[in-house]
């Protein structure tokens, strides 16, 4: 392929020395360390590294440089994208991400400068081109692993907070629900849909919500529990609030929340056995007579 001097040789370099520049730059990321034999196979990284050098090929035909955003570039940003995403998942840094577009400046200017041999000022306009597309194809390697770790990140969250929302329970027609930590908007709506689905499965009239776990009681939080009470009253249950120490019963009041109408007990022992005598059972302690 002949080009014009002064003209752009990046198309050239890539259709003929592609499998130079395919070796030169997996030599790179290896010696960068990006490679991470210990998280993908070398010849999973050969197949990666031809893939997107045949995708990069077929968009330079555009001669759009410039702007990857165009329909030409289609290819490349989407395999740069499930990379990015599928390495996310696997555990690279988002520096060895990134370093998989970075690596390949320097087999790729090494070919440029051959290519431009005696011609200084084609040599630079071409180093400038391919800095600027493969800086803005390293950013978009950043952005959509940032965004994969960003949903794995809230999916643990979701599944953090159903586990440490279990609903047990305890007897028949009764029903536990343990609350641990904050209670947020979001947890709030779980804590809400666990619990009904509960009083679904288990067909439970009583339904004890235990704060023991819960470190402070503020204006929000009372607000979320009364509506996880009323939706539970929806479904039929009553509830029984349970673990409320000195400092949150100061608390409450101090605030003016109204619980009047909300049964409420000290510890979890004491709302059982109220829910008990509630399902029509007697309660009596038991002493072991030492012999």
């Amino acid at each position: 392929m002949t080009t014009p001097a002064g003209g752009s040789r990046i198309t050239e370099v890539l259709n003929v020395q592609e499998n130079e520049l395919l070796q030169e730059w997996i030599a790179e990321q290896r010696q960068s360390g990006a490679a991470r034999p210990d998280l993908i196979a070398a010849t999973d990284l050969q197949d990666q590294g031809r893939e997107f050098l045949g995708l990069l090929r077929q968009a330079a035909q555009s001669g759009e440089f410039s702007n990857i955003n165009i329909p030409a570039w289609s290819g490349v940003r989407d395999l740069l994208t499930e990379l990015s995403r599928t390495r996310a998942r696997l555990g690279f840094a988002p520096s060895e991400v990134a370093t998989f577009v970075f690596s390949f400046k320097q087999p790729l200017f090494a070919a440029l400068q051959k290519a431009h041999a005696g011609d200084a000022v084609g040599f630079i306009d071409d180093i400038w081109t391919v800095t600027q597309m493969l800086d803005k194809l390293g950013l978009l390697t950043t952005e959509a692993y940032l965004k994969s770790r960003e949903e794995i990140i809230a999916r643990h969250q979701e599944e953090m907070m159903e586990l440490s929302t279990p609903v047990v329970q305890l007897w028949h027609g009764i029903v536990a629900l343990p609350i641990i930590g904050t209670l947020d908007s979001a947890r709030t709506q779980i804590v809400m849909e666990n619990l009904l689905q509960a009083i679904v499965d288990t067909g439970s009239e009583i339904a004890i919500i235990d704060i023991t776990g819960v470190p402070t009681v503020d204006t929000l939080v009372s607000q979320h529990l009364l509506k996880t009470v009323a939706a539970a009253r929806l479904m039929g249950a009553e509830c029984i609030i349970s673990g409320i120490r000195p400092q949150i019963a100061q608390t409450i009041v101090h605030l003016g929340v109204e619980l009047n109408d909300v049964i409420t007990k000290a510890t979890l022992a004491s709302a059982f056995a109220l829910a008990l005598q509630k399902r029509g059972m007697t309660v009596a302690k038991v002493s072991q007579i030492k012999s």
